[in-house]
């Protein structure tokens, strides 16, 4: 067995996706397990290279460990001793992993800030001798189910709200997209239905076009992967999008796109907001509060807070022309 250990989340584990694939070619006479949150198994079972998902959450003992001793166990969640020391545990005939001292793990490449999340992971196994292609980032397309599809899907949530944009601009660009002949929806999980019903509700669209918390992550995935264009903030949508080569506009705030943005040799897809030439990856600037036309106050990211929504518009358009062009390229 190859052991990996990936307890994130949904952009996380699309991330990883070359790296697993890499594994899978490698070992292709072993079972390939994830330990993850046991929610990411749909989405193990769109990657089509993984044989099961071992319920952790965070750094908190694999349930159901311990299991068959594997033959490597993988460490694709991060540098730090605590990930080395719970693989460590499993007592693997091999870890492969990043250098950590601390954890008395001194065979492994040395860890960069600045490097793309899914180069880290590929130059990781080539360290130890497996290669692995930072292009192949596709994920299986779902069957057609009873969810929108051909929608255009805003999604203004994402993990810190120093992550999110202005809801009132996600309603004023729902409203320009809606007039442009778009039709809008905006997601979010169940936390974030209040976010998302005020973006609607700015928007004068029909509740239907509120699906926060209607959607599981398969269905999620559907409405991506069938969807006309994304817009998203920094988060797991956006990288689903990349996975399905559906036009997309990323907003980007503390987080660089050099670090976690699609890649950019895509004209369909588009990251604005903080580039690279950051410490660490993340934009060093102290959040601001924008005065929305409503009356309420937002706290976002000064990268962000600089987007407007006619930039946006701009964007928009550039990367759905991109997408027809690849389109009938392909045909």
């Amino acid at each position: 067995m190859i052991l990996v250990l990936r307890a994130l989340g949904v952009g996380d584990l699309a991330t990883a996706v070359p790296a697993l694939r890499g594994l899978r070619a490698a070992f292709p006479e072993h079972t390939l397990s994830v330990a993850a949150p046991d929610w990411l198994a749909p989405l193990a079972e769109l990657i089509g290279d993984v044989d099961n998902v071992l319920h952790t959450e965070g750094l908190d003992p694999v349930d159901g460990w311990p299991g068959p001793t594997p033959y490597w166990a993988v460490n694709l969640h991060g540098r730090g001793p605590e990930s080395h020391r719970l693989l460590g545990a499993a007592g693997a005939e091999r870890l492969c992993a990043f250098a950590c001292p601390e954890a008395g793990h001194l065979d492994g490449p040395p860890w960069r800030d600045d490097e793309h999340e899914v180069h880290r992971w590929c130059r990781l196994l080539r360290w130890y001798g497996v290669e692995s292609d930072p292009e192949d980032l596709e994920l299986r397309r779902p069957a057609p189910r009873r969810v929108p599809v051909g929608v255009t899907v805003l999604h203004p949530g994402g993990k810190g709200t120093e992550r999110r944009w202005s809801p009132a601009r996600f309603a004023a660009l729902a409203r320009e997209l809606t007039r442009a002949g778009h039709r809008v929806v905006v997601t979010g999980s169940a936390a974030e239905r209040d976010l998302v019903e005020r973006v609607v509700a700015g928007a004068g669209l029909p509740n239907t076009a509120v699906l926060a918390g209607r959607l599981s992550l398969v269905e999620l995935a559907t409405v991506v992967a069938y969807g006309r264009l994304v817009v998203s903030t920094d988060t797991g949508v956006a990288h689903l999008a990349t996975a399905y080569r559906t036009p997309s506009v990323v907003l980007f705030g503390p987080v660089a796109s050099t670090r976690w943005g699609p890649p950019p040799d895509r004209s369909w897809h588009r990251a604005l907001g903080a580039a690279g030439g950051v410490t660490g990856g993340h934009h060093p600037s102290a959040p601001v509060d924008v005065s929305d036309p409503d009356g309420a106050w937002t706290r976002i990211h000064p990268a962000l807070a600089a987007i407007e929504v006619d930039e946006v518009l701009t964007a928009a358009s550039e990367v759905e022309r991109a997408g027809r062009e690849r389109r009938a390229t392909a045909a």
